[in-house]
């Protein structure tokens, strides 16, 4: 799945549109490095989230097309 769509399904960004700014900005990292919104996310990738005025870091559980609120949150894991 698409990078920008990933952020949008899963929640961590509101719209697809707000999330492809935010790689085309460079504000969103994939294992270490810079991610472009067509980046192909797969289970395992750490995602680091430069946005709102702070760094978000996730760790990605599973990649579904869609998401019902409730799920949405287990799509991904917090790391400290």
């Amino acid at each position: 799945m698409r990078l920008d769509k990933y952020l949008k399904v899963s929640r961590l960004i509101k719209r697809r549109t707000v999330a492809s700014e935010a790689c085309g900005a460079g504000r969103i990292y994939a294992n270490g490095k810079v991610a472009k919104a067509s980046y192909d996310v797969k289970v395992g990738d750490v995602l680091e989230l430069d946005f709102a005025g702070r760094v978000l870091k996730v760790e990605v559980l599973d990649v579904s097309e869609h998401a019902t609120k409730a799920d949405a949150s287990g799509m991904y894991r917090e790391i400290v």
